[in-house]
This record gives structure tokens, sequence and C-alpha cells, in this order.
């Protein structure tokens, strides 16, 4: 009878990041005899394709997130660190905590995911936040909120004007997504109770600055998507690339835009943590990893998901999507259950089972393996199969309930405003206490 390998002989296993692509190696880990180690800066695992529906309150965040030590507490010998890695020592073997903790490891996955891409604009990020978190969507979902309130009880057409322009930047499914689910919201505007402000006062504006909308579809389907788009009220600006932003303006190529109420949805980079291993790295910050998706100089460190630059058959780098991280980390860790051994033939295949992208109630366009669909059976593809990827029963019949309400009754559930330091008309216009009380005195 062997005996069992004692705990200072173990081999440790470390993940960072609990997103798709480290949670799918967690689970795929569940039969090592290794001990393993997730890190992450947030507690919560978050299904990231739905977070905009938090920021347009259709759901609330509980719908689309879970406890990453709930999600693994079936094996015990997998801890979770609640915490934010500041460095890597790939020669060491080792990781350095913000708090300045010290991690050893034998082999190391990076599920990292990434950020937000301004382009060399960071200051950009403080006038048009991006949504790559649950406190980002709560921040969106507060001042369109509350753009909403003020504007009802302004009678100053050009102020109201303001408050009721929406500006998504990015041609992208999160930017196509987003604009769909605003231009839904100022539509129906009386059957939220909004009665001051009418479908012709809201102007929604989705900015591209290629030459068409969800580059990564069909050329047809994009077309679609455009043209539904346009059908809800929403202005689709094409070849139209962004020069400035600054406080409630954003600045064309010809033209600028006024609103409080701007989004950036338009690019993507890694994390920056990547730049520590001193290895190659595309522009976007992606690892360029082999094709097991191990680092040459470092066969023991493992880049999965939004982090590594892998191409596909056509030479093509395979796209930011979940499923693509999903299956990375099912690969990579039925690569490390084996004792850490591997062969050098092992290589990973990235199976292709389609892109969607919603555009509204009932509205949709999905590519499955070559067969492009539209319209409301799009829609209800793209419903079961984003049920399907939540984590948890009790997630997914919640969302399930949520959408044929939603579908039934046009209303939405979570309209809450818990935070009014985001008050856009004062922000905005910069008035007193006498002109805001005075505001407030005006008869609706």
């Amino acid at each position: 009878m062997k005996k069992e390998k004692i705990e200072s002989e173990r081999r440790h296993i470390v993940i960072i990041g609990g997103g798709f692509g480290g949670i799918a190696t967690a689970k795929a880990l569940k039969h090592t005899d290794a001990d393993v180690t997730i890190i992450d800066r947030l507690n919560h695992h978050l299904f990231q394709p739905l977070l905009y529906q938090v920021a347009t309150a259709e759901l609330s965040p509980g719908d689309i997130s879970a406890p990453i030590r709930a999600i693994i507490s079936k094996n015990p010998r997998i801890k979770v660190i609640l915490g934010e890695v500041a460095e890597i020592s790939p020669e060491m073997k080792s990781l350095r905590m913000r708090n300045g903790q010290s991690i050893s490891f034998d082999q190391l996955v990076m599920a990292t995911g990434a950020q937000y891409n301004y382009f060399g604009h960071g200051e950009w990020a403080e006038f048009a936040p991006g949504m790559k978190s649950i406190s980002d969507a709560l921040k969106v979902r507060e001042k369109l909120l509350m753009s909403m309130e003020e504007a009802e009880q302004l009678h100053d057409s050009s102020k109201r004007k303001s408050l009721l322009t929406y500006v998504i930047i990015g041609g992208g499914p999160t930017g196509v997504e987003m604009a769909g689910a605003i231009a839904e919201i100022a539509g129906n505007g009386a059957k939220h109770g909004y009665h001051s402000i009418k479908p012709e006062d809201a102007r929604i504006y989705l900015i591209e600055a290629g030459p068409r909308i969800l580059n990564a579809f069909p050329e047809s389907l994009a077309a679609k998507a455009k043209k539904m788009l346009e059908k809800m009220g929403v202005r689709v600006l094409l070849n139209t690339p962004v020069t400035n932003i600054e406080k409630n303006k954003v600045h064309l190529k010809v033209g600028s835009i006024e609103t409080p109420n701007i989004i950036w949805a338009a690019g993507i980079k890694a994390s920056s943590l990547l730049d520590s291993l001193k290895v190659a790295q595309d522009r976007s910050g992606r690892v360029l990893v082999e094709a097991d998706l191990s680092i040459p100089q470092y066969p023991d460190i493992f880049i999965i998901g939004d982090s590594a630059h892998r191409e596909d058959k056509n030479g093509m780098p395979l796209p930011a999507l979940a499923p693509v991280a999903t299956q990375q980390g099912k690969f990579v860790g039925k690569l490390l259950a084996k004792d850490g051994k591997r062969s050098s033939g092992s290589k990973f295949k990235y199976t292709d089972k389609g892109t969607m992208a919603t555009i509204g109630r009932a509205k949709a366009v999905a590519d499955i393996k070559g067969l492009k669909f539209s319209g409301f059976f799009a829609w209800f593809l793209w419903s079961f199969i984003h049920v399907l990827g939540l984590i948890g029963f009790r997630n997914r019949t919640r969302v399930f309930v949520e959408w044929i309400w939603n579908y039934f009754t046009f209303k939405r559930g979570v309209r809450l405003i818990t935070d009014r330091s985001g008050c856009v008309y004062c922000t905005t216009y910069e008035i007193n206490h006498k002109e805001l009380k005075e505001l407030q005195e005006m008869p609706v």
C-alpha cells in the first residue's frame, strides 16, 4: 500500500484568478493529490457576459455571481486567498502579494483576465467607465437611473436633452448589448413610471471607430444587428473615432456630444501583472504561449484566457471570450492533474461553438458553426446558453424567472438608487444649494 505523500512533499499549484479559466482549472484538479491555492482580489466568481444587465437594472449582482469558496468547497485541498498579486518571480517559482506575503509554487496558472484599454488615454476612465466588476456595473446603474430621475423633474429642455443622452463607445458585443438595453429603458419610460420622459427625448449613440459593429461576426449578421439597433432608436456611428473625453463631453473626429452618461466598451488589454514575467507579449499585453499554453522559458507556468496569445488554425489570435478561457482551464487542469507530468505532444485545440449577441427583447444575432440566426430564435438560444453558463441552480432559476417576467411585463425589478452622491445634475451643471432648493420646489 502506497504511503500518502506528506504535506511538504506534495506539489503546490497556484491559480491566479477566479474567473472562467481559473475556476475551470480548479475543477479539473479535483482528483489530484496536489495542494491547490486560488488567489483573487475578489471573493466571488463573476459571470461577466451578463454584467451589462446589472448596469441596466435587469438583474441583481447576486444573480450573476457566486462565492469562490462555495464553488470549490467539495475539494478540501483547494485553498482560497483573498488578495492581489503584486509581482511574480518565475526563476524563484514564487510570487509576492500586495500585503508583502510570499507564496512559492511548483506550477502556476495565470488566469488574470483583462482590463479595458483606453489606448494611451488612461485619464478617460474617470469620465467613461468600463464594466469589468460588479462595482463598475453598479456605478453605471446609479448614473443611468439618476439621470432619468433628474430629467423627470426638469422643465428646461436643453438640460433634459443632455441627461437623456447616452453614449456607448465600442461596437463589440458588450457595446451592442448595452446600447440595446438602454434603448429599451429609455423607450419605455412610461412603463417604468417616468411620466415626463417620452421615447423621443432619449438619444442613444453607439460609437465605433471601425467600418462596422460586431467585427467578429459575419458581415450579414452585423448588418442585421445595426438595423435592429436603429429601429430601437440607437444612432450607430461608424468610422467615428473618439479624439477626447472630458467631464460630460465626448469629442469625435467631427463634432462632440454633451452628456454625463458615457460608457466605455471599446477594447481590452491584458493584466499588467504579466509584465513582471518579462517574456514576449503582443500589443494588447497578452503573453505568447506554447501549444500547451505554457511559457517557453518557464514550462511550469501556464497562461490562459484573456492573458494568453494563441493563434487558431487560420493564424488569428483566439478571441477573449469565456468559452476560450473555460476550455483552456480544463485543458491545463487535466495536464497538471497527471502528477505534473505531460508529454511534449500536448496541444490545446479550441472548439468554436459559435458567437452570439443580444440586442434587446426578443432580438439577437447568432453564428453557430456557420449557421446564422437572428431575431427571436437567436435571442432564445442566447438566453438558454447564458442561463446554462451561470454557476449554481439557484442563480439559473432566478435569472430564468427574471427574464420571463421582464419579457411579458417590460418591467425591471432592481431599479434601486443606493448612493445619491452620483447626482448627475449637480455635478454636470454645478448649481449651488439655493438653486438646487429652487429646483426641488418647482412644480412638476
